[in-house]
């Protein structure tokens, strides 16, 4: 095979990098130089969401294992990053109980988001191992317990978080532009880690456990790896928005959040970067569409009565049309590259012949 041949295989089999990279930078751009403050906030608030979701695909899309923690660990980084970055007099009035040590704490932001990712994924490498041996719905439940408890202690450490009162006086930071790189960056990271040894390694745990199992891969490993990793990617998520929305409570990093973060991977298809990526535009566009209509009426007064909640009913009878009618999201699992879909098939292929060599 020639050197162009070879260049131009190369190119296609990872087109699906510049076709979702560069529409995104280029409506970055669009919005930064056009956009009214709204549209500028819409989309950053959507590429923290990207960071967010990618972190959950990493782990959830490869394993197959349907992960309700990853929001905790958005909430340690966010907590963290927060607690490291905000001003020591705003820390004593806001948190009147702190341990003295932390309210004397303060570094740069960006120092600070990074340690908020490294504390998530330390939390997660103490907890996970155990998890890890689990499969099926006993890891889903033994996940969604985690985040209770995660949760629990949130809500009640009020000499760090302030307790259930709101954190607030966080420097805001996290501007489109950051948000932006900080977007790119995890999507490289995590199409990275899906062509890695260890994601293929993860992928066939996640379609035979038993095959994998046969031909030498340690499945408890290999998630353990994984999901530490992908732990790391949310608490540097969580930073992001901290310093995004500059006041929170535990109740941000709980049950509401985490569903519009996985109506996000169902929707657009959690087995694939591509679908990951789809699914947070749409969501993104949808909820931002809803929560318009729902203000709209209430402040026209049409119905006898207060609309609320519209955007989570919507979102989850949507999820329920996509599991219904297209188990693997809008994408399909697939990958989009250039010229086309229709490359799963053939992907697969490569994964197999990668495992066995």
């Amino acid at each position: 095979m020639s050197a162009t041949n070879r260049f131009t295989g190369l190119a296609l089999r990872h087109s699906t990098l510049p076709i979702l990279i560069v529409p995104l930078i280029a409506a970055g751009i669009l919005v930064s130089v056009f956009g009214s403050q709204l549209i500028q906030d819409i989309f950053t608030y959507f590429c923290v969401a990207l960071m967010m979701v990618f972190s959950v695909q990493m782990f959830m899309g490869n394993s197959g294992i349907l992960s309700w923690t990853h929001v905790g660990f958005v909430g340690i980084g966010a907590y963290t990053a927060g607690i490291l970055s905000t001003a020591p007099m705003v820390k004593g009035m806001g948190v009147p109980n702190m341990y003295p040590f932390l309210v004397e704490l303060q570094i740069p932001v960006l120092p600070a988001i990074l340690a908020g990712g490294l504390i998530a994924a330390a939390v997660a490498a103490v907890i996970g191992y155990p998890l890890m041996r689990l499969s099926d719905f006993a890891g889903v439940i033994t996940l969604f317990a985690t985040l209770i408890v995660i949760h629990v202690v949130m809500t009640q450490w009020d000499n760090v978080t302030n307790g259930p009162r709101t954190f607030f006086g966080v420097p805001d930071w996290t501007t489109l532009t950051a948000a932006l790189i900080g977007a790119v960056v995890v999507i490289l990271l995590a199409y990275w880690f899906r062509e890695s040894a260890l994601g293929l390694r993860l992928r066939a745990t996640r379609d035979d456990r038993y095959a994998a199992a046969a031909i030498g891969i340690n499945m408890v490993f290999v998630r353990y790896l994984t999901f530490v990793l992908s732990a790391g990617v949310a608490g540097v998520a969580g930073g992001f928005w901290a310093h995004y929305i500059t006041s929170f409570s535990p109740k941000a990093f709980y049950m509401a959040e985490m569903f519009m973060l996985l109506s996000m991977l169902v929707i657009g298809g959690a087995g694939s970067i591509s679908g990951a990526f789809t699914g947070t535009v749409v969501v993104t566009l949808a909820r931002e569409a809803l929560r318009q209509i729902e203000a709209n009426i209430n402040n026209a007064h049409v119905l006898s009565f207060e609309v609320f909640g519209l955007t989570e009913i919507v979102m989850a009878i949507l999820m329920v049309l996509v599991l219904i009618w297209r188990p693997g999201g809008i994408v399909g699992g697939q990958e989009i590259r250039w010229p086309g879909f229709g490359r799963k098939g053939k992907d697969a292929a490569a994964e197999a012949e990668t495992l066995a060599a």
